[in-house]
């Protein structure tokens, strides 16, 4: 008896319809799977993020942070003002909670992607600067005066910048991170061996805690009080010129070990950085960040220090029996936008 050719048809459209149901449902776990492995990772990376301190006082207002349109179009003419991202780092000196917090060390981070650098540039913290409601003075009273938001702020209408957000730390606080990052690694010149250790020598008295001093000069790798220390010399050298240059070569080899780690490694580093500092920036944006950093191959680092060379008295300038660092400001920030911007560094003098 031959089969109905209609009956066959419904079986192999009940076939089909079998198979086709089968292969949604496959996608439908694997899809559920993957959902759950993506809310996993995220969830322990926010978590690993929410160990920073947060600091959502930061005002989101372009006006409040003191970028105004000139700033905004003098930056959107440069071809890569897209691909640099601008922030704040605040090195604190407050070794007591009742005594002013001065930003001691200065400097504007720059996540350039176009030209696949990370740009340390130092600001000179007795900047003779104008400092909204408080007139001209040193650019470091700038956080002691209104807290980070004011610092930002001075930041952008003195030298025509966009910085919206800021990253801080306590030398104190420092000093714990580097030895949670198992030290970093810096080349000390002889005469600077005393000065470390002097430096130490005084840390040890307030926090009534045991130095370990050093005993040679060259490249070692140095624990927290001794990377502080070293950071803090200003007595040796060019200054506080040459202090600003130790100050990035620590905050480099800090960065050079984060960058130089394995991925693997990248929770237990938030894990070891979350408790020392303090930022306004969002755990989006943080991972935006590093997203395009590794993205792009952005792993160069690079140091500078303004005013630049030739561009200012090296005396500098009492002024009210006080010591100030004129420069010429207007060229300065062009230089400022020079390099962050074209990577052009200006010629000294």
């Amino acid at each position: 008896m031959k089969e109905d050719p209609k009956h066959k048809k419904t079986k192999k459209s009940n076939s089909k319809f079998k198979k086709k149901y089968k292969k949604r449902r496959i996608f439908f776990v694997i899809s559920l799977l993957l959902l759950f492995i993506v809310g996993i990772i995220g969830f322990y990376v926010t978590n690993k993020l929410g160990k920073l301190n947060k600091d959502s006082s930061i005002s989101v207002s372009k006006e409040d942070l003191g970028i105004d349109k000139a700033t905004e179009d003098t930056l959107n003419s440069f071809s890569s003002s897209d691909d640099v991202v601008n922030i704040a780092l605040f090195g604190l000196d407050q070794r007591t909670e009742d005594e002013p917090c001065r930003s001691d060390a200065i400097i504007v981070l720059s996540v350039d992607t176009a030209h696949k650098k990370l740009k340390l540039t130092s600001i000179m913290r007795d900047s003779y600067v104008n400092i909204d409601g408080h007139g001209k003075d040193k650019l470091n009273h700038a956080y002691a005066y209104g807290g980070p938001q004011l610092a930002i702020k001075t930041l952008n209408q003195n030298f025509k910048l966009n910085i919206t957000d800021y990253v801080s730390i306590n030398f104190f606080e420092l000093e714990k991170l580097i030895d949670d990052l198992g030290g970093v690694v810096i080349d000390i010149k002889p005469a600077e061996v005393p000065f470390i250790n002097d430096h130490m020598k005084e840390v040890a008295s307030l926090t009534q805690t045991p130095v370990t001093p050093l005993k040679n000069s060259g490249s070692q790798n140095l624990n927290g009080r001794q990377a502080l220390a070293y950071s803090r010399i200003r007595y040796q050298g060019n200054g506080d010129y040459e202090r600003t240059d130790r100050q990035r070569k620590v905050l480099e080899a800090i960065m050079h070990k984060v960058l130089n780690s394995n991925v693997s490694q990248y929770p237990a580093l938030l894990d070891k950085l979350g408790p020392h500092v303090t930022t306004s920036l969002s755990n989006m944006e943080i991972l935006s960040l590093g997203t395009s950093v590794v993205t792009s191959g952005t792993t160069n680092i690079e140091q500078v220090r303004f005013p630049y060379d030739g561009y200012f008295n090296d005396s500098g300038k009492m002024i009210g029996e006080v010591w100030y660092l004129p420069y010429d400001l207007d060229e300065t920030s062009n230089q400022i936008h020079e390099y962050i911007y074209n990577d052009n560094l200006p010629k000294s003098k």
